[in-house]
């Protein structure tokens, strides 16, 4: 069966998972914001076939989360860095981070925390109204684009 695609969808959340919407993906950005930079700490760390790891690599590269870069130590190895694109995935694997925290562990079950700078917890994630208020699913709507006439 061949998978659709996204890519021209006027859903933003469907072209977004078009973009990073795999695991592999989203794995591979969250190793990258935890420092991880060259295929074979990704290749490691995920316990991904190569082929795989080197396909979603060019895709991430391909939609500019991710970029190729001289490795860091001088050596001719590449590396891959976090874009700004890729940086502004952060909140939406923290997002992902702590829904998991509050529905998949059991309660006392050890896993890894996001602290802050200072060793603290990261506190929850909200979604403000322009006032601050913090918003639910039902405080909101969305406005779909009208539909084309042929």
């Amino acid at each position: 069966m061949k998978r659709t695609g996204f890519a021209k969808a006027e859903c933003p959340v469907a072209r977004a998972l078009d973009a990073i919407g795999d695991w592999w993906s989203l794995l591979i950005v969250r190793d990258a914001f935890d420092g991880l930079r060259r295929f074979g700490d990704f290749q490691k760390n995920l316990g991904i076939a190569k082929g795989m790891l080197t396909a979603r690599l060019r895709k991430l590269v391909e939609f500019d989360v991710l970029e190729v870069v001289p490795a860091s130590d001088g050596s001719a190895y590449q590396e891959y860095a976090l874009t700004k694109r890729g940086r502004d995935l952060f909140p939406v694997v923290v997002s992902l981070r702590q829904w998991g925290e509050a529905h998949l562990f059991a309660r006392g079950e050890a896993h890894s925390v996001l602290l802050d700078q200072a060793g603290q917890p990261v506190g929850r994630l909200m979604l403000p109204s322009k006032a601050g208020r913090a918003l639910t699913w039902s405080d909101t709507s969305v406005r779909k684009v009208a539909a084309r006439k042929r």
